[in-house]
């Protein structure tokens, strides 16, 4: 025992000692991150945390396969509907428990989708996929090498997966050529056209895809992968509005999510693709999850109460601080990636090209050395990750935390400080963060806190360890 108990103190004092230093102490600027709400994390560890509650549809009913799931099951029929209202949606598959897992879950789906005219007895892949390149910002769980893997046919001529990229403007890299991608469409006539980004600056041409694709006899799929965009959706673009057929996305980095994923749509009953969704749930179930955490689908209701209660005003300061940072940077003497005209960007993300100071790696560990976290990028222009010259940066979770417009111009000159001058900056950052220390776009504390320990309060119910939990919190203020 006293080995355990030496060991889970070790462990609980550098636990501690993080959680001091990224939530207190340091400003985080990664795009595909967002700290959750008190009760989001509570929701978390609630009772289904350890529980199961397999379903799938048999015969035209839902089964499930354990008992004791009731309350489970009405989350998550009560998450799908809140979700649906946020995405304007007709449907909603909730079991993936990561972005990357609801692309390949949704892959998988089309690749049987596509099955349904193969001669009996035969099963392929799909014959070509069109796809945002990795190099130009594309999300590599949309690529060959991640979630794709093993669901597009081989060219024979090349070797390679049957995927092509979509063509970008020589003027700025970081959006599509519309008319060139067009004509691509038309010459390679795609299974599956997949947009989105992890390097995300501007809205996808989804418009002009359906458009392109309205005389085939047998349209391709057309899916968004909005991982990064997810919490933006409406304010940013609406891409089941503009003809997407399917939407997948993770549930962490701008929506006010635990870590899962979501694939919604709008697949009528009697459209050609109404059979493509029921692909896609078995897909979820049997075919990729058995325990889909409910502990943190829990939570995922709970974000989403959040999300739809505040999501205008959200939207409307992320994408404004996105802006304000991106122009602070450049008139800071930093290398702003976008158009200007634009405002560089029109996501929460800014990327900054950062060369002639240093690799992106090197640039991104001298910004952490100051408390300032962002995650090093390869631009269009680079060979390859190992040699980014750029940085990527996110304002969603500091906006959670009440920066505004001016805030972000600061944090610019600070950044410029580091960059530039090559500062050590730390300590001013760490006394600007502490401004930043009360979470918006969610319950006020004085509504919070009591629920809060009302949660608590189950999760440890013996009164005597509720006791000493209690008095060690006192003593640790």
């Amino acid at each position: 025992m006293a080995g355990l108990k030496e060991k889970a103190m070790r462990l609980v004092e550098r636990a501690t000692e993080n959680n001091i230093w990224r939530q207190k102490r340091c400003v985080n600027l990664i795009p595909s991150e967002n700290t959750p709400s008190l009760l989001v994390k509570l929701c978390e560890i609630c009772d289904p945390s350890g529980r199961y509650a397999e379903h799938r549809t048999m015969k035209g009913n839902e089964v499930y396969f354990y008992q004791g799931i009731n309350f489970i099951r009405d989350v998550e029929e009560e998450a799908r509907e809140e979700i649906c209202r946020f995405f304007g949606a007709e449907r909603a598959e909730l079991r993936t428990i990561s972005g990357q897992m609801a692309n390949e879950v949704l892959f998988k789906g089309v690749t049987k989708f596509v099955n349904r005219k193969s001669p009996k007895g035969t099963f392929r892949r799909m014959r070509l996929v069109m796809n945002n390149d990795l190099t130009k910002g594309g999300h590599l769980s949309s690529q060959p090498m991640g979630a794709l893997f093993n669901y597009v046919e081989i060219d024979p001529e090349t070797g390679q997966e049957s995927v092509v990229n979509f063509p970008i403007q020589q003027d700025n890299p970081y959006k599509i050529n519309v008319g060139r991608m067009v004509e691509l469409i038309q010459e390679h006539k795609p299974e599956l056209i997949v947009f989105g980004k992890s390097m995300f600056l501007y809205p996808e041409p989804v418009r002009e895809a359906r458009a392109a694709v309205a005389d085939f006899e047998d349209p391709p799929i057309i899916h968004f992968d909005m991982a990064h965009v997810l919490g933006l959706y409406g304010a940013f673009q609406e891409p089941l509005q503009e003809g997407a057929d399917l939407v997948t996305g993770s549930t962490h980095k701008t929506f006010f999510g635990p870590q899962r994923g979501v694939i919604v749509g709008n697949l009528p009953k009697g459209s050609p693709t109404a059979r493509l969704w029921n692909d896609i749930k078995s897909r979820a179930f049997p075919g990729s999850t058995s325990n889909h955490h409910l502990g943190t689908l829990l939570a995922l209701l709970m974000a989403t109460y959040e999300m739809n209660e505040f999501k205008e005003l959200y939207q409307k300061q992320v994408i404004l601080n996105a802006k304000a940072f991106a122009k602070a940077l450049a008139d800071a003497g930093l290398s702003v990636e976008g158009d200007p005209a634009d405002g560089y960007t029109r996501t929460h993300q800014v990327i900054v090209r950062v060369a002639q100071h240093g690799t992106g790696e090197e640039v991104a560990m001298r910004l952490e050395e100051s408390n300032i976290v962002c995650n090093y990028q390869a631009l269009p222009d680079d060979e390859s990750f190992l040699q980014s010259s750029g940085i990527r940066l996110g304002v969603q979770e500091m906006t959670r935390f009440g920066m505004k417009e001016a805030d972000f111009a600061r944090l610019a000159q600070l950044m410029a400080d580091v960059i530039v001058q090559k500062k050590e900056v730390g300590e001013e950052v760490s006394r600007f963060r502490s401004r930043f220390a009360k979470m918006g776009y969610c319950l006020p504390a004085q509504d919070a806190v009591p629920m809060a320990a009302k949660l608590f309060s189950t999760i440890i119910p013996e009164e005597d360890i509720l006791a000493q939990l209690t008095a060690a919190l006192n003593s640790a203020k």
